[in-house]
């Protein structure tokens, strides 16, 4: 009598729907590379030899936002994605790097912080002489940035997107603030969010894919999947791969100077 109780309660239960993206669609999303081109090399031929073993789909792949800075390579990771853009569907969002980025090409205040946290690295990426940075006050700084970054990164980094919505997926840097309607959403909260984003454990009507927030570990949960897995620090990049209501992860790693590139489902 227990038993049959026990399945009658479980059986009564509806069944939890799976987000899901729409028919014949695919989509690969790549965490914050801070200027990592080793590992984004490597990340972008598993996700092409992965696309390829899965057989003809729509395919976009979409880069969370935080290309640049605290990495060696900046310059080298813009020039690679605009380069990989030419041969695959790709979109951008803006990350609150690209964001100090922009504005400190006019606001010396902006760039003190841009260069605080990570601009330095991106500036001599570029060919600034590292003596001559060394040297320079914040004006003569903003200078070396006029002279020595391309128009042509700028314009590129200034024409990223602040969200994408697919299927039952939002897309964004940081997070969304919870209950707020997606159109009501302010830019700031996009690209720096953290609380109460993070801790928000309710159903946001849609799962949320995004970077910014450092874990060990993709994070997997019913209402956002965070994949900022700290490539500049760790030596770890992740991607989300989505179709229908599959989900995976492709990682590469930097293991002592050998990087290595893995699948495995998304849990």
């Amino acid at each position: 009598m227990m038993i049959k109780s026990f399945k009658k309660l479980f059986a009564s239960r509806p069944e939890r729907i799976l987000p899901a993206l729409a028919e014949g669609e695919r989509i690969y999303a790549v965490g914050d590379v801070h200027g990592r081109l080793d590992l984004l090399v490597s990340l972008a031929e598993a996700i092409e030899a992965d696309n390829a073993r899965r057989g003809p789909a729509e395919v976009t792949v979409i880069m969370l936002g935080d290309l640049i800075d605290r990495g060696p390579d900046s310059a080298g990771v813009l020039k690679a994605v605009r380069i990989w853009a030419e041969q695959r569907k790709l979109r951008f969002i803006t990350g609150n790097h690209e964001e100090m980025f922009l504005e400190a090409l006019e606001n010396p205040e902006v760039l003190r912080h841009f260069l605080r946290y990570g601009g330095k690295e991106t500036l001599l990426s570029y060919p600034i002489d590292p003596l001559a940075y060394t040297e320079a006050e914040i004006e003569e700084v903003q200078a070396l940035m006029a002279d020595s970054i391309p128009q042509d990164d700028i314009d590129f980094i200034r024409g990223f997107e602040d969200i994408i919505v697919s299927g039952d997926y939002v897309f964004v840097h940081a997070g969304i603030h919870p209950g707020t309607p997606l159109e009501e959403q302010r830019v700031s909260q996009l690209r720096w969010i953290r609380e109460p984003f993070l801790s928000h454990s309710g159903d946001h009507g849609f799962v949320v894919v995004h970077g910014h927030t450092i874990n060990r570990e993709a994070e997997v949960l019913l209402n956002r999947i965070g994949i900022d897995t700290g490539a500049y620090d760790s030596g770890r990049l992740t991607a989300l791969g989505l179709e229908g209501t599959d989900r995976w992860l492709i990682e590469t790693r930097d293991e002592q100077g050998t990087i290595t590139a893995a699948t495995r489902p998304a849990e």
